[in-house]
């Protein structure tokens, strides 16, 4: 499995410039006036993995196939928008599609570029944002409350979203509901329950230290997930190669790309990690979530992998790179054979057995 982000904030905060960064394009148009974007722009990002390059090398491997992260550009969002203001609809909709939220915010001063609010306040825009996403949820837990007899729900269901309205109503977070009412209510699709990362937009100037706009966002957000990024800057990273990118971010003292960033923010956030298979065909990364089972690991390379499990051969990816090779980790007792209780780590290369 991969997994999908979704970027969304007010309009001409730099989200499709972000895009066309992320993913190394120019398919999202980037312009001066709202709704810019109205169809959502989704591209697929390959995950830099040092692991696997070495390990496709170590194994002469005909094909190298990284995990994956997927982007979607998606529409302004303005107050209003959960009575169907701006794109509003459709808007959320789109956001009900995806894992996680990027909610970026707009962190720099340019009078070329018009703010749809005619100021820069990032924390009043991801109140806006936040504020309409609750709307929308009310809304949804209204509708499904009305319907509650033809949908069969049961009484604990029903009091469940109860529960839920009464805090939307209050306009506190349902975060606080206790983990089972939240797994129900996630299943219902509440946008305010998916997982998100606060991204501020700078100006390059910015990059290293922040400015009072960022340091505004730190403050009012301690618990969230916050990164750092200039998306004009990024976007001019991504047409450069190879050493010419690194050291133009030498020069610059910008340490870590910002799609690095996001990956690794959204794995920890969704609690992802990765494992591999490597051998002369082909090595892989693949992603699963945190505390899997080997066999259901195995269902994400073929579902019936998950049915036919017998055991797995695991060798961990710095030992196989040690030693260079399966044979060599099993001379040096670095290959393990785990059953089907076993909880595959964070860079286990898993070789499967199962019945034919």
């Amino acid at each position: 499995m991969g997994f999908k982000c979704g970027i969304v904030g007010l309009p001409n905060v730099g989200k499709s410039t972000l895009f066309n960064a992320l993913t190394t394009s120019k398919n999202a148009e980037a312009a001066n006036f709202p709704f810019c974007t109205i169809d959502p722009n989704i591209g697929v990002v390959e995950v830099p993995d040092n692991r696997l390059d070495t390990l496709a090398k170590l194994s002469s491997s005909k094909k190298k196939i990284y995990a994956s992260i997927t982007f979607v550009d998606i529409a302004g969002l303005v107050k209003g928008a959960s009575k169907g203001e701006g794109l509003g609809n459709k808007f959320l909709s789109h956001i009900r599609e995806v894992d996680a939220i990027i909610h970026l915010v707009r962190c720099f001063e340019s009078e070329n570029i018009q703010h749809v609010n005619n100021k820069i306040n990032p924390v009043e825009d991801l109140e806006t944002i936040k504020t309409e996403i609750i709307l929308s949820d009310i809304e949804s837990i209204q509708k499904k409350l009305e319907k509650s007899k033809k949908k069969m729900l049961s009484q604990n269901q029903i009091e469940i979203l109860e529960t839920a309205l009464k805090q939307l109503d209050k306009g506190d977070e349902l975060e606080k509901l206790e983990v089972e009412k939240k797994e129900f209510l996630k299943q219902v699709g509440l946008l305010s329950l998916k997982p998100k990362i606060l991204v501020c937009n700078v100006g390059e100037t910015d990059l290293i230290d922040g400015n009072e706009h960022t340091k505004c966002i730190f403050k009012k957000y301690p618990n969230e997930k916050i990164i750092t990024i200039c998306a004009d800057f990024e976007d001019q990273l991504s047409s450069l190669k190879g050493d010419e990118k690194l050291k133009f971010m030498k020069d610059t003292g910008l340490e870590k790309l910002g799609i690095s960033k996001l990956i690794k923010s959204g794995y920890d956030l969704l609690d992802l990690q990765t494992f591999f298979t490597s051998g002369p065909e082909e090595s892989r990364a693949w992603t699963i979530k945190k505390n899997t089972l080997a066999p259901k690991a195995a269902g994400v390379i073929h579902t019936d992998f998950e049915k036919k499990f017998i055991r797995a051969e695991a060798v961990d990816a710095n030992d196989f790179i040690k030693f260079g090779s399966t044979e060599k980790c099993k001379e040096n007792g670095k290959l393990r054979i785990e059953g089907k209780d076993y909880i595959v780590n964070d860079g286990d290369v898993l070789f499967f057995r199962v019945n034919p």
